[in-house]
C-alpha cells in the first residue's frame, strides 16, 4: 500500500509536472501568438497610417492645384485661401510621412522622389500663381498650357502607388503573421480551440470591415478627384473662351481705333497740311527764306505725320487685308518690315480661299512672327510661304536667326503662347521648331472652311 501511494506520488508529481510544463508551454504559447499578433497589427495600424497620409497628400495637392486654378482663371483672391492652407497641409503631411520608419531602401527612394515632385509641383503652381499677381498674362497662360503640370502629378501618383503597394504588401505579411500565430495557438491550446477559433472569426471580420472601409474610403476620394478633375476642365475651358473674347475684342478696339484715327486726325492732318499750302500761296512768289524753310519744314513734318498714322492704321487693322486680299497684304507686311529692319524677306505665297477672319489669323501670325525675327534672331533672311491644299491651308516662317530652345522658351519671350492660341481658336494647330544657333521655323495648319459650330 505505501508502495502504490508511493508510486501514484511520483506518477502525481510526473503529471503535476507535467501538468505545470503543459500549462507554461500553453501560457507561453498563448504568449508568444499574442506578442507576434499584437506586434503585426500595430505594424498594419501604421501602415493603414502611412496609406492614409499618402491619400492626404494627393488630396491636398488636388485641393491646392483647384485653388491656384481658381485664382489663375477668375483673378479672385479667394481662391487662394483654399491653395495656401493646402500647401501648408502639405508640407505637414509630408514631414509625418518622413519621420515613419522605412522599411526598405524602395521606400526611402520612393518617398525621396515623391517630395521632390511635390516641390516641384508646389514650385509650378507658386510660379503661376506669382506670375497671375504680376499680371504677366501670357507668362502664366502659357504654363497652364503646357504639360509641365500633368507630368509632375503623374510622377506624384508613380510614387504615391509604389509606396502604397509596399505599406499593402506589409499588411499582407502581418496578416499572414497573424494568421500563423493564431493557426499555432489552436493547435497548441487545444482546450482552448473553439475560443480560438472564435476569437479567428472576430478578427477576419474586423479584417473584412477594415478592408471595406478602405474601399469605400478610395471610391470616396477617387469621386472626389474626378469631380476635382471635372471642375479643372471645365474652368479651363472657361477660360479658353474667355481669351478667344478677349482676342475678339482686342481686334474690334483695333478697328475702332483705325477708323477713328483715319477720320479724326487724318482730316486734322491735312487740314493743317492745306493751311500751310494758302499760307505759301499768300506769301508769293518766292517767299521769303526764313519763312520758306520753316514752311517747308512744316509741310515735311505734316508728311511725316500722315506717313506715320499711315503705318499705325495699318499695324491696328490693315486696309491691305479686305481692299486686296491676304496674298498682297503678306507681300506688302514682308516689304515694309524689309525696309524698316534690313532683313532681306522672300515670299513664296500661294491663292488660298479663307474667310475673314482666317485671313485675319495668317496675317497676324505672320505679323508676330516677323516682330520676335526682329526682337530676337538676329536673321539675315527670311522666308514667308503660304500653301494651298485640299483640306487645309499651311502658312510657314523661316529665319536663319539665333535660334532658340522651345522647350525651356519663356512665352513672354516669343509671344507663342498668343500666337498658339489664335491658331487653335480658328482650329488649327501651330508647332515650332527651333534649335539654338539653327533658325527657327513656326508652322501653323488651318483648314479651309471653318470648323462645324
Amino acid at each position: 500500500m505505501n508502495f502504490a501511494t508511493g508510486g501514484r506520488l511520483p506518477k502525481k508529481a510526473l503529471s503535476l509536472l507535467l501538468a505545470v510544463l503543459a500549462a507554461l508551454t500553453l501560457i507561453g504559447i498563448n504568449e508568444a501568438g499574442h506578442e507576434r499578433s499584437t506586434a503585426a497589427l500595430d505594424s498594419v495600424a501604421r501602415e493603414f497610417e502611412t496609406r492614409s497620409r499618402l491619400n492626404r497628400l494627393l488630396q491636398h495637392i488636388l485641393d491646392a492645384e483647384t485653388g491656384s486654378r481658381g485664382f489663375l482663371l477668375t483673378g479672385d483672391p479667394r481662391y487662394l485661401e483654399p491653395y495656401d492652407a493646402a500647401v501648408t497641409r502639405i508640407g505637414t503631411v509630408l514631414e509625418g510621412l518622413r519621420q515613419e520608419p522605412q522599411r526598405t531602401p524602395q521606400d526611402a527612394v520612393a518617398l525621396a522622389e515623391l517630395g521632390r515632385n511635390v516641390e516641384r509641383k508646389l514650385a509650378e503652381m507658386e510660379l503661376s500663381v506669382r506670375m497671375r499677381k504680376q499680371g504677366n498674362e501670357d507668362a502664366w497662360k502659357f504654363v497652364l498650357m503646357t504639360d509641365v503640370g500633368k507630368e509632375h502629378m503623374d510622377a506624384i501618383r508613380l510614387q504615391s502607388m509604389r509606396l502604397l503597394e509596399s505599406a499593402a504588401t506589409r499588411i499582407e505579411a502581418s496578416q499572414a503573421q497573424v494568421r500563423h500565430s493564431l493557426l499555432l495557438s489552436r493547435i497548441g491550446i487545444a482546450l482552448t480551440g473553439v475560443a480560438a477559433l472564435v476569437a479567428f472569426w472576430l478578427y477576419l471580420r474586423q479584417s473584412g470591415r477594415l478592408e471595406q472601409a478602405g474601399e469605400r474610403q478610395q471610391q470616396a476620394l477617387q469621386q472626389e478627384r474626378d469631380q476635382l478633375e471635372l471642375q479643372v476642365r471645365d474652368r479651363t475651358a472657361t477660360l479658353a473662351e474667355l481669351a478667344t473674347h478677349l482676342q475678339q475684342v482686342r481686334e474690334d478696339e483695333r478697328g475702332h481705333l483705325a477708323r477713328e484715327l483715319h477720320d479724326e486726325l487724318g482730316a486734322l492732318l491735312t487740314a493743317a497740311k492745306l493751311d500751310v499750302a494758302r499760307l505759301k500761296s499768300r506769301l508769293g512768289t518766292p517767299p521769303p527764306e526764313d519763312i520758306g524753310q520753316r514752311l517747308q519744314h512744316l509741310t515735311e513734318t505734316l508728311n511725316s505725320g500722315i506717313a506715320l498714322k499711315r503705318r499705325i492704321i495699318e499695324d491696328l487693322r490693315p486696309s491691305s487685308l479686305s481692299n486686296l486680299g491676304l496674298t498682297a497684304s503678306l507681300e506688302i507686311l514682308g516689304r515694309e518690315f524689309s525696309e524698316r529692319s534690313g532683313v532681306d524677306v522672300a515670299t513664296n505665297l500661294e491663292p488660298v480661299d479663307l474667310d475673314e477672319a482666317h485671313q485675319l489669323t495668317v496675317y497676324r501670325l505672320v505679323q508676330e512672327a516677323l516682330t520676335n525675327v526682329a526682337k530676337y534672331a538676329e536673321a539675315r533672311h527670311v522666308e514667308v510661304a503660304v500653301h494651298r491644299y485640299e483640306n487645309h491651308v499651311e502658312v510657314t516662317v523661316t529665319d536663319d536667326g539665333n535660334g532658340f530652345d522651345p522647350a525651356g522658351a519663356r512665352p513672354t519671350t516669343h509671344g507663342l503662347a498668343g500666337m498658339r492660341h489664335r491658331v487653335e481658336t480658328a482650329g488649327g494647330r501651330l508647332m515650332v521648331a527651333s534649335e539654338p544657333g539653327r533658325g527657327t521655323r513656326i508652322t501653323a495648319v488651318l483648314p479651309s472652311q471653318l470648323p462645324a459650330a
